[in-house]
């Protein structure tokens, strides 16, 4: 459903547009305001570039406050942080300078201009071990609300812990939103769970994806509908915001395979357990989003995928081709990328 809302508090600014999620919303946020919005990225992701897109790390404190005297921002949409598992386990101090001295610089121009900041969080500020002993045995995993404490197993999460408490600490009417994986393309066409994926088939390459990771992924096409329904409001605290299908990270990878035409032989899949120490990995820290459809006042998610029969419904159902069905990568762009159910085809077709 495209967004009617006109009144947003503008100019407005997106950090973060190298990730998938900062990416896709700031080229659906510039066509929707034109000369509004600028797009902040870091200075090593030297081949983005483009109308509205300034060069600055988001933790260099005296450029960040020239460019907000300077334009003068009245909302915020801040994606930036560094998701790279294993390089935030090797190297703390970036990740901290990264997600959490980042929020820190965010915070004081916010303050001092009196911004709308929406700040996106992570579902892996969670472990997706059982809560309490009885749920392991039940099967009650993921479903994460709100109120369920944090307990990450990575670095990445323990620093977007903490950039979520120097958020609520130091901007009180500031919205964080905890996203799983977006799904949509990435600018260099190898980030994100979709891209990754596809590149390594792309060129002949494994991909080893676990069985027993669960996210709440979720369309950049709604996603940006919420960001643009957070940005106009103004909702305070924490939500959850991901797609109400928990998938695996080896669905995913199954998903991508068959859509794409790849050979099955490519995708591999192993538990979590089996992954090694670095990065450590998280189990099913699927998020519930109820509170965030409340407060809309609709369910904001189609599920990912959004045609059912491109569901896996076993480890072998990447294999289980017809001879007619054909994959491709602009199969992959009409899918996975966006939410027309309209245009989906089930593998049948």
């Amino acid at each position: 459903m495209e967004s009617t809302i006109s009144n947003l508090r503008l100019p407005l600014l997106i950090t973060g547009v190298a990730g998938v999620a900062g990416y896709n919303a700031f080229h659906y946020f510039r066509k929707r305001f034109p000369g509004q919005v600028i797009g902040l990225r870091p200075h090593q992701t030297f081949r983005l570039n483009g109308d509205g897109i300034v060069a600055m790390d988001a933790d260099d404190a005296d450029g960040m406050r020239d460019l907000f005297r300077e334009v003068r921002f009245r909302s915020v949409l801040n994606c930036v942080g560094n998701c790279a598992l294993k390089s935030c386990e090797l190297d703390k101090e970036m990740a901290r300078r990264l997600n959490v001295v980042t929020a820190e610089v965010l915070v004081e121009n916010v303050r001092e201009l009196g911004a709308r900041l929406v700040h996106l969080s992570s579902d892996l500020v969670f472990s997706g071990r059982p809560r309490r002993l009885e749920d392991s045995s039940a099967g009650l995993l993921g479903n994460y609300v709100e109120t369920d404490g944090t307990d990450p197993v990575t670095i990445y999460g323990k620093t977007m812990v903490l950039a979520e408490q120097i958020i609520s600490d130091s901007v009180r009417d500031a919205a964080i939103l905890r996203i799983s994986l977006p799904m949509g393309p990435s600018f260099n066409e190898h980030a994100g769970a979709i891209d990754w994926i596809n590149s390594r088939f792309r060129h002949g390459r494994p991909a080893t994806l676990y069985f027993d990771e669960v996210r709440s992924a979720a369309y950049c096409d709604d996603l940006n509908h919420v960001f643009e329904r957070m940005l106009h409001n103004d909702a305070a605290g924490l939500y959850h915001c991901g797609g109400p299908r928990p998938i695996t990270l080896y669905q995913i990878g199954q998903i991508v395979n068959r859509v794409g035409g790849y050979a099955p032989h490519l995708l591999h899949g192993c538990p979590r357990i089996e992954s090694g120490p670095i990065p450590p990995r998280a189990g099913n820290v699927s998020m519930n989003s109820t509170k965030l459809a409340e407060l809309l006042g609709f369910q904001p998610f189609q599920p990912w995928p959004a045609e059912p029969d491109w569901v896996p419904t076993d480890r072998h159902w990447h294999r289980e081709r017809a001879p007619s069905e054909i994959g491709s990568h602009q199969l992959i762009r009409e899918l996975l990328y966006a939410n027309h159910q309209s245009r989906a085809r089930s593998p049948a077709q």
